[in-house]
């Protein structure tokens, strides 16, 4: 596996965020469950490393610099994501008479509020991030995308692992 080309894991990490993005829209769109604010940040962390990955595919770089340079960047977009994942299971597991209040929602925040302020505030947590609305095999939606950024991980690991062909060196 560390044989595998820039262009090989680039399009596996990019399948992989646009399977998790279609699961995300899936959800919301034909099952009906409203993103809170922290989903919301976790499918910015998507689509930043897919957009990562794409430019690493499109460009697919010969040398060792430009497979690290893609691999550290999309590995901070996934690593941003399990943060914020890990942050979202946190609030889940609070006891009821722990969990914050709900606050405005997130289109009002940015409306009104400076992005940096609007970032601390989302991650700071509400109530309606807290909330558990729909589980799959008794596991809830931020686990699984938990799940789902620890195995897109892979892909800028084998980007920052990978040898390079003789030629390269």
């Amino acid at each position: 596996m560390a044989r595998l080309e820039v262009r090989h894991w680039s399009l596996a990490g990019l399948a992989f965020c646009v399977l998790m993005m279609a699961v995300a829209l899936g959800l919301e769109h034909l099952v009906g469950l409203e993103p809170c604010p922290l989903c919301i940040f976790q499918r910015v962390a998507v689509i930043a490393a897919g957009l990562v990955f794409a430019v690493a595919l499109i460009h697919n770089p010969a040398g060792r610099l430009g497979a690290a340079l893609y691999g550290v960047l999309s590995l901070a977009a996934v690593g941003t994501g399990i943060g914020v994942a890990g942050r979202h299971l946190w609030l889940q597991s609070l006891p009821a008479d722990e969990v914050p209040s709900c606050g405005p929602g997130l289109d009002y925040m940015l409306d009104i509020l400076p992005l940096q302020e609007v970032v601390n505030m989302v991650l700071s947590g509400s109530g309606e991030c807290a909330e558990i609305d729909f589980l799959f095999l008794g596991v809830s939606l931020p686990a699984w995308t938990l799940v789902g950024f620890i195995v897109l991980a892979l892909a800028p690991l084998g980007l920052l692992t990978r040898k390079p062909a003789i030629a390269e060196v």
